[in-house]
């Protein structure tokens, strides 16, 4: 307990920190600690350029600071919750349909504006999830392997059906669309983050007071029966504030891959498979993670780069170590 209190305050402050290094920097000017609290402290300016610099830092860095940390805090709990219910490292929002469900939810938002784009994401993305469990379903017995391969053909359903709809809408909405699916934080106001963040943190409070059923449920269907939980009833209220969190996340950025997969490996790596200790520290280190990957993204080049393509290449040779690992087990079992 005390360990984990301690790592809980060091996470914490770390993310303080990175908040302000993240706030810093940017292409108008890079700001020391000094400029950064006078910024805040609007009774200490008398100088133009700063009231100037104190807007940009106000209405640009700060909003896309708070919605990156959302953003990635949410990805990596819904990864981690899911890994966990599926007893599979391999498992995360986009494997079983969530994503391109609630990306096609979100782009139909946007090329007829009249459906709420958080709305639509949310209800597509748990049809999506619905009908990964349905095929999965009819397969037999719904295992893993089957619900992963129903994930595969949902997710490529719904992709199609994106792909009929760049197609169809007018090319300025189109580009709207293609940015959107790069997986974006540039257009980050504070609007965005007002809409996510009840969804949020009332979606990982909820996870984070169900960790201890969900570690009965990450034993299997029999081992929850036997303690007296009713496994389905349990699982349906494990994913859907899972779902809620990631299409609210995945309905402001875009799909920004690879977070829910490769930050709960690493939670566990330091604080083992207990999701009382891995939901609160996904939440943290996935957040710190997305934040730091995009500072570097707006930062490195004179133009941004989505973030998106960053997380999937930073997670794409950590995806390639898991699978090797996973594989490496199943034979020596």
């Amino acid at each position: 307990m005390i360990m984990r209190l301690k790592g809980l305050i060091l996470i914490i402050s770390l993310t303080i920190v990175f908040i302000f290094f993240s706030i810093s920097i940017g292409p108008t000017k890079i700001l020391s600690f000094k400029e950064i609290i006078l910024i805040f402290n609007q009774n200490t300016l008398n100088d133009n350029n700063l009231e100037l610099i104190r807007s940009i830092v106000l209405e640009v860095r700060v909003p896309r600071v708070l919605l990156s940390f959302l953003v990635g805090s949410a990805l990596s709990i819904s990864g981690a919750v899911l890994q966990s219910l599926f007893r599979n490292p391999l498992i995360s929002p986009d494997v079983i349909g969530l994503t391109s469900g609630s990306a096609f939810g979100a782009a139909l938002a946007v090329a007829f504006p009249f459906l709420n784009v958080q709305l639509s994401s949310f209800c597509f993305g748990i049809l999506a999830t619905t009908l990964t469990f349905l095929v999965a379903r009819l397969g037999g017995r719904g295992s893993i392997t089957e619900f992963i391969l129903s994930g595969v053909i949902v997710s490529g359903f719904f992709t199609s059906l994106l792909t009929i709809l760049q197609f169809i809408v007018d090319p300025f909405k189109l580009q709207t669309i293609i940015h959107w699916l790069m997986g974006n934080l540039h257009t980050a106001n504070f609007e965005k983050v007002k809409m996510v963040y009840i969804q949020i943190l009332i979606g990982s409070i909820w996870l984070l007071l169900f960790s201890f059923r969900l570690n009965v449920l990450s034993f299997g269907e029999a081992e929850s029966k036997a303690v007296g939980l009713n496994p389905n009833l349990e699982k349906i209220f494990v994913l859907f504030p899972t779902a809620l969190i990631a299409t609210s996340a995945i309905s402001v950025s875009g799909i920004i891959g690879m977070i829910g997969l490769i930050i709960p490996h690493l939670v566990r790596m330091f604080v083992g498979p207990d999701n009382r200790k891995v939901i609160p520290f996904s939440f943290l280190i996935g957040g710190n993670f997305l934040v730091i990957v995009d500072t570097f993204s707006r930062s490195l080049f004179e133009y941004e780069l989505p973030v998106g393509v960053f997380t999937t290449l930073i997670g794409t040779p950590f995806f390639v170590y898991v699978l090797k690992t996973r594989i490496d087990n199943v034979l020596r079992d």
